[in-house]
């Protein structure tokens, strides 16, 4: 899958791996614009909330745009280069098209409901708890993307470390779209149940079944490194990263409960 022969022609009738071009066509098939949504509603809605209700709303808008600002460059910048595979190259190459469609929904909803969208976009980077949780997402993105480019430049680069990298890189991103927005999504979802904002909580809805392909998308490739694959290095460096692979699962897990603190330190969602 990776730091195979290079890629030439681009031909979708042989697969080594037929699931990724499932996963290509099923997120097509799910196309979709957040302009087709009407948030008339919300920005009336928006108006009504109490202060706590404000909180967590555009709290986790700013979270939501910060990630998927990330995952809309990210996959293809840090993947695209070592994949040995068309159908893998393809899946990935949608899969970041969906995430800059999930970051045009959030602006979106931004310029639809506040009278000054720079009031929530100027001040996502200010935000301590929003950048912790971004920081955890890039390291080790950053890492592999720093050990790769050397490769990429003809520089000495561990082959073991580099393995590594992407491993880790790809743990990082199974977190993200597994469990990193379990509650922001929740949240959008209550308010939908309370009959508020419910524009917004249907764009939420389709972003979440589309992150639900890309969990797939990291699910395979890891399995595949386990069952599939049979390359002696990564079996080796899946064995070495066991325990801080379950590390990385926890934190996830934490960091999760430390943002429904964040969230709710002014009041629950229902006032």
């Amino acid at each position: 899958m990776f730091f195979g022969e290079p890629l030439n022609t681009q031909r979708f009738d042989e697969f080594k791996y037929p699931v990724f071009d499932k996963l290509t066509q099923k997120q097509l098939g799910f196309f979709w614009r957040p302009e087709e949504v009407s948030l008339q509603k919300d920005r009336a809605d928006y108006q009504t909330l109490n202060d706590a209700q404000k909180h967590i709303f555009t709290s986790n808008l700013r979270y939501q745009t910060l990630l998927d600002s990330v995952q809309g460059r990210a996959p293809s910048i840090a993947f695209l280069p070592f994949v040995s595979l068309p159908e893998l190259e393809s899946c990935i190459i949608t899969w970041d098209f969906f995430e800059s469609i999930h970051s045009r929904s959030y602006t979106h909803i931004i310029k639809n409901i506040y009278a000054d969208p720079s009031d929530v976009f100027d001040t996502i980077l200010t935000e301590p708890a929003i950048v912790k949780r971004a920081e955890m997402v890039t390291e080790k993105y950053d890492e592999f993307i720093r050990l790769g480019r050397r490769e990429l430049l003809g520089l000495k680069v561990d082959k073991y470390e580099l393995y590594k990298a992407l491993y880790l890189a790809l743990i990082s991103v199974n977190i993200l779209e597994g469990v990193r927005f379990f509650v922001s999504f929740a949240c959008s979802f209550a308010f939908g149940e309370l009959k508020l904002m419910e524009g917004s909580a249907k764009i939420i809805s389709l972003i979440a079944r589309d992150e639900s392909q890309h969990l797939a998308i990291t699910q395979h490739i890891l399995k595949n490194f386990k069952t599939f694959e049979k390359d002696k290095l990564m079996i080796k460096v899946m064995k070495d990263c066991e325990k801080e692979v379950y590390q990385l699962y926890e934190e996830g897990v934490q960091t999760e409960k430390e943002w429904a603190e964040y969230l709710f330190k002014e009041g629950s969602m229902i006032g």
